[in-house]
């Protein structure tokens, strides 16, 4: 007998002990590099990001339907929604598709993150803003073109979106209207068998009175509906995928954002919030905003007040995302019944529409904690 075989006997021994240590280590959820998840970047506005809780609910329902290797991508961070779910995402409030399109916004995020497929609500901004269809739908084209040079098999689910009544825009919902009627087409003729263009109803039987709380954004019952309508197209499109390999370099799950932060006491043992202003648009004697709210404690928050203090006469005319008074130059947000919960380091969101005159420098802000 050869006096090796007991050592390669013990090294056979080890190198399994080893490699069951190897698996036993692996952090709780992780899969092997072969079972890559395909990832989903949801793409819009703040109707997909502010706080899009139709999101969380169809990650949700789709893990619970054992759809569970997927991952949702995106370059901004989840928001509150009552429970913890996969929420990174390209929601922009404010965005128009037309700007993103024209000014080449969407290749970033794509390469920070390739998806293999994109769920699209986009478009109410720019009906918002009174832009034909035609335009709207040459940027959609766009768009379709820079996933496709992401990933030429991208596939692409395109929202009919929802309806629209703000207080401010009485002709807004036949706008959606024109808009939704268009699509159809336009989506036939940028198909193609490698990369699928999909149309998906999320208009029809949306009702702007009960199923939004501004006549534009989606409540409860809104965030349910969008959810539902996304839920079978989507399954059907991950279920023949390939998956993407990821990126070398995870992206930053939040954009920096301008100009100032002012979060409460620093005492780690008590909860604390901080609020972010930045200017998403503006224009002669108007613009619109956005302020991050992020539970920067170590302990849950249950609600969050924000004081923004203005000093040039700037006058909010709307408000989304958020309760508010004005008087004077100061203005109190406090939480809807949906954002208010955050987990420590999560974050939602609110915007504003405001006037300017002459000048229009940045406010400050502060943030108050419920626990």
């Amino acid at each position: 007998m050869s006096r090796s075989a007991p050592w390669v006997a013990v090294g056979t021994v080890l190198a399994s002990v080893l490699a069951a240590i190897t698996v036993a280590l692996l952090p709780l959820g992780s899969t092997p590099a072969s079972a890559a998840a395909v990832r989903i970047m949801a793409l819009g506005d703040s109707i997909t990001g502010s706080p899009g809780c139709w999101r969380a609910l169809l990650w949700q329902r789709l893990r619970n339907s054992g759809i569970t290797d997927i991952d949702f991508v995106g370059t901004l961070p989840p928001q509150g929604c009552g429970f913890t779910y996969d929420g990174e995402n390209e929601g922009h409030g404010g965005f128009l598709a037309t700007n993103v399109a024209n000014q080449n916004q969407l290749p970033g995020w794509l390469s920070a993150t390739l998806p293999d497929i994109v769920i699209m609500h986009f478009g109410t901004n720019d009906v918002w803003n009174n832009i034909a269809p035609a335009t709207i739908l040459t940027a959609f084209g766009r768009l379709v073109d820079q996933m496709r040079a992401s990933k030429p098999s991208m596939k692409v689910l395109v929202a009919k979106i929802i309806p629209m009544a703000p207080s401010n825009c009485g002709d807004c919902g036949q706008r959606v209207i024109n808009l939704n009627n268009a699509i159809p087409a336009w989506a036939a003729g940028k198909s193609t068998a490698q990369s699928p263009v999909t149309v998906v109803d999320q208009w029809t039987g949306f009702s702007t009175a009960s199923d939004t709380y501004d006549g534009v954004h989606p409540n409860a019952a809104g965030d349910q509906k969008i959810s539902d309508r996304w839920f079978q197209p989507l399954a059907a499109a991950i279920s023949g995928t390939t998956p993407s390999v990821s990126p070398s370099v995870s992206p930053s799950r939040s954009p920096s954002r301008s100009p100032s932060a002012s979060p409460s006491p620093s005492n780690p043992s008590t909860a604390r919030c901080s609020a972010t202003f930045r200017v998403v648009g503006q224009w002669q004697g108007g613009f619109q905003a956005e302020v991050i709210v992020t539970n920067t404690g170590t302990v849950p928050i249950t609600g969050w007040t924000v004081t923004i203090t203005f000093q040039n006469g700037q006058i909010i005319s709307q408000l989304w995302g958020g309760n508010w008074s004005q008087t004077g130059g100061t203005i109190i947000v406090r939480n809807m019944s949906w954002n208010g919960n955050l987990q420590p380091n999560q974050s939602t969101n609110f915007g504003f529409l405001s006037s300017w005159n002459g000048v229009n420098n940045p406010p400050t802000l502060t943030c108050a904690p419920s626990s």
